[in-house]
């Protein structure tokens, strides 16, 4: 996964506040986004990322896509204004929030498929803290992305909790019968 900058992660937190700022009629202080900077290649590459916006310490909404379908800078701009005022979870972020949010932007590499044979296999190969993990069986499908090991650092609750969030048991990844992709993230977060 080609690596983005320290600098280059500052300016998509800042494309992502731009955009809900824009959404709310809000000026931001300071200097607008330099859309010379975005016309670098990385900017340009086509990225999966997820937007997670974070109010007290608590989550206010996380939108994101995990196929690379359009350059990472449209990506990022389209999945801020999703995850503050499209979440299904929670009522669409207000101009009072907006100030007192705080944004973290994830950058995704392409997930790959994890073989496993069993349950026991499936906990061995996880990587806690490292791997974003995609489950799939039938129509039901949920993601994490690595930091929500933070909250869940016991594969068996992430996984338990993983299953729960696509509307299966708690129980099902015990089955080995769950397609599992991994992905990794670089992950940019405003300072609190």
């Amino acid at each position: 996964m080609s690596g983005f900058s320290e600098r280059q992660g500052k300016l998509m937190l800042k494309l992502a506040r731009e955009a809900i700022a824009d959404q709310l009629g809000r000026e931001l202080s300071g200097r607008a986004v330099d859309q010379d900077q975005l016309k670098n290649d990385i900017f340009k590459a086509q990225r999966a990322t997820f937007v997670t916006l974070s109010l007290e310490g608590q989550l206010r909404g996380c939108i994101g896509s995990l196929t690379a379908a359009e350059p990472v800078a449209i990506n990022v701009k389209k999945n801020a204004v999703n995850a503050a005022f499209h979440d299904p979870r929670f009522s669409p972020l207000s101009a009072e929030e907006f100030d007192r949010v705080s944004i973290d932007v994830s950058i995704l590499s392409e997930p790959v498929p994890l073989v496993y044979s069993d349950a026991d296999d499936l906990l061995a190969k996880l990587r806690p803290a490292v791997d974003g993990v995609i489950i799939r069986k039938g129509a039901a499908s949920a993601t994490f992305l690595p930091q929500v090991w933070e909250q869940l650092p016991a594969p068996q609750d992430f996984l338990g909790h993983l299953c729960l969030k696509a509307g299966l048991s708690s129980k099902d990844w015990r089955g080995g019968d769950l397609e599992v992709l991994t992905y990794r993230v670089q992950h940019f977060e405003e300072p609190n």
